[in-house]
């Protein structure tokens, strides 16, 4: 393939996924009501945003939500990964596994009829809200964070957590201060793939939401049957930005500790 068509491939693959992406941007400065009809450039749909209370409570409960069931699904899905690749075969090692992963490929109607039949029965002792939110979410978003870093784990450099331990350091301080300098780009990619699908979830979170706990997606498909209003225009191209500074400082960040943990590996320990 010659580099004109290399780049003609290219332009339209990215064209395809991000011109919706702009044109919603584009139009979350329109005058106009109607968002398919331009009538001249405004921030007044930034403003009624703002003034728009129950948009603002989703997009915080989405948001708390999700950094809390994407910190939890972190946490458990790399314990979860250690045990399936630094430990020899162990008894019920296979359905431990399929368990785990189960979800990635499992129906979310299921999973969200299945978590709500469990928190019916609990009902007298949980409520349906926030808390059962971040125990769904924290559900499945631990499959996609156990199969990432059990990926980057498997590839993983034996010998460096071996040297450590040959000079006297402990398991835990191996694992702290070799293994996850070496993980972190994959700890941190994981995190946010569970933060992306927890905030993104419509159908588990209409399950398992209670009076009062809506949270973003489930107010904005309420709303678009009514009408696709300039708001939800607006509001998109903040969540936008804020994930494209959010990426571009966590690159930056993996960045400066890759630059780092490569200079401490050539000087030596001290």
């Amino acid at each position: 393939m010659s580099r004109r068509w290399q780049w003609l491939v290219l332009a339209g693959g990215l064209s395809f996924l991000w011109l919706p992406i702009v044109v919603l941007m584009v139009y979350s400065f329109n005058e106009s009501r109607l968002v398919t009809v331009w009538a001249g450039f405004s921030t007044r749909w930034y403003g009624e945003l703002f003034r728009d209370r129950q948009l603002i409570e989703a997009a915080w409960l989405s948001l708390r939500v999700a950094v809390l069931s994407a910190s939890s699904a972190l946490v458990l899905g790399t314990m979860a990964a250690v045990a399936l690749t630094r430990y020899g075969p162990f008894r019920g090692r296979a359905v431990f596994g399929a368990l785990l992963t189960a979800p990635l490929v499992m129906p979310e109607i299921i999973t969200g009829l299945s978590l709500l039949l469990l928190f019916v029965a609990l009902s007298p002792f949980v409520a349906r809200g926030m808390l059962t939110l971040w125990i769904a979410h924290t559900t499945f978003a631990t499959a996609y964070v156990t199969v990432v870093v059990a990926t980057r784990l498997a590839e993983f450099d034996r010998t460096l957590e071996e040297a450590a331990l040959d000079l006297g350091a402990t398991p835990f301080r191996t694992f702290r201060d070799v293994t996850l300098p070496v993980i972190a780009p994959a700890l941190l990619s994981a995190w946010l793939l569970a933060f992306t699908l927890s905030i993104d979830d419509l159908v588990i979170s209409s399950f398992v939401t209670g009076p009062g706990a809506s949270t973003l997606p489930i107010v904005i498909f309420s709303s678009v049957r009514l009408g696709v209003s300039p708001k939800v225009n607006a509001l998109a191209t903040l969540l936008v930005l804020a994930i494209v500074l959010g990426a571009v400082a966590s690159w930056l960040a993996m960045r400066r500790a890759s630059t780092r943990y490569r200079a401490v590996v050539v000087a030596g320990p001290k």
